[in-house]
């Protein structure tokens, strides 16, 4: 595992400068205290970099062990090349790389993604990696976005190896009946970037935001319910469910109806916001490395986000954290 957010922390109180905004209204809407900001000249692919280097780090391995590079990401540096190519080239390694657009399911699509292709036995050691820099698709006049998210990277090496790491069972959903509640309307083919779209400011992110929380409350603890049915695991055996970090209200919700305590149900929100695809690695990361995971733990990993997309995973943690 590894991880990276830039030095860079915005606080609700420096967005209480320029918005018509507080700390208070922030923190008992959404749970976030601060966030992550890239500063000007780093992309998505930088961060992914660092938390690269890091799993690589993790795992005593060399960018030429790598036999795939997969990378989440829904602000890729650019539409083509993929980030995951762009990575590849900065990390010096000789392997296929390719990206995966789910939004803030991502890295929940990813890792269903990245298991099977290593137990068909096609690649035996791949790098995915979850980043987002999302700061840079946000109107910072727009309050009802523009204090959700943040920047960061996560990364993960899945290897086909003997003992206790396995994925135990993967659920994944898709509706584009409801992809406008949740976008980025200009960029691609449908508005192409012009003079026109730039002063609409139809290139940074739109939510419904009413109905993306009506969302994810409906589908998140479905999914948890389906995937444990479909691994054939009882919930009581589940040591953590870990949601996306998009609103602690969200999280919340879903823990009450799954009766899980908050020990259960840990988060990191306050801190980060909504990094999107990053978010799951992160959490995954920060427990690992405070030794909250040992050998033989059960995970599932719940995300969701624009498609609209969502996704469950079950897996057994292989090694302990580092303590």
């Amino acid at each position: 595992m590894g991880s990276y957010v830039p030095p860079r922390r915005v606080t609700n109180h420096d967005l209480e400068q320029i918005l018509d905004t507080s700390d208070e209204w922030i923190r008992t809407r959404t749970g976030i205290v601060e966030r992550r900001v890239v500063n000007e000249g780093v992309v998505t692919s930088d961060l992914a970099l660092a938390a690269a280097k890091a799993a690589l780090a993790d795992a005593g391995l060399g960018p030429a062990d790598l036999d795939l590079i997969v990378v989440a990401t829904g602000s890729p540096d650019m539409l083509w090349p993929s980030t995951a190519c762009v990575l590849q080239g900065k990390l010096g390694a000789g392997c296929p790389a390719f990206d995966v657009s789910a939004a803030c399911s991502g890295f929940v699509y990813g890792m269903s993604l990245v298991e099977g292709l290593v137990a068909a036995g096609q690649y035996e050691t791949v790098l995915l990696v979850g980043a987002d820099a999302l700061s840079r698709h946000l109107n910072w006049n727009d309050r009802s976005t523009c204090v959700l998210f943040g920047d960061g990277a996560g990364a993960v090496v899945i290897r086909r190896v003997d003992g206790e790491g396995d994925m135990l069972g993967s659920v994944l959903r898709a509706d584009g009946r409801d992809a406008d509640i949740l976008k980025i309307p200009a960029g691609g083919n449908a508005i192409p970037p012009s003079t026109e779209s730039v002063e609409a400011h139809l290139h940074y992110i739109t939510m419904n935001g009413r109905e993306v929380f009506k969302f994810a409350v409906r589908t998140t603890c479905a999914i948890v319910e389906e995937v444990l049915g479909r691994a054939n695991v009882a919930l009581d055996e589940v040591t953590y469910v870990l949601f996306h970090q998009a609103n602690q209200r969200i999280c919340d919700a879903a823990a009450e109806g799954l009766g899980l305590p908050k020990e259960r149900v840990p988060g990191n929100i306050d801190k980060y916001g909504n990094t999107s695809t990053a978010s799951i690695p992160l959490l995954v990361d920060e427990l690992y490395r405070a030794g909250s995971l040992e050998a033989g733990n059960i995970i599932v990993t719940v995300g969701f986000g624009a498609g609209l997309t969502w996704g469950a995973n079950v897996v057994r943690w292989s090694k302990g954290g580092h303590g």
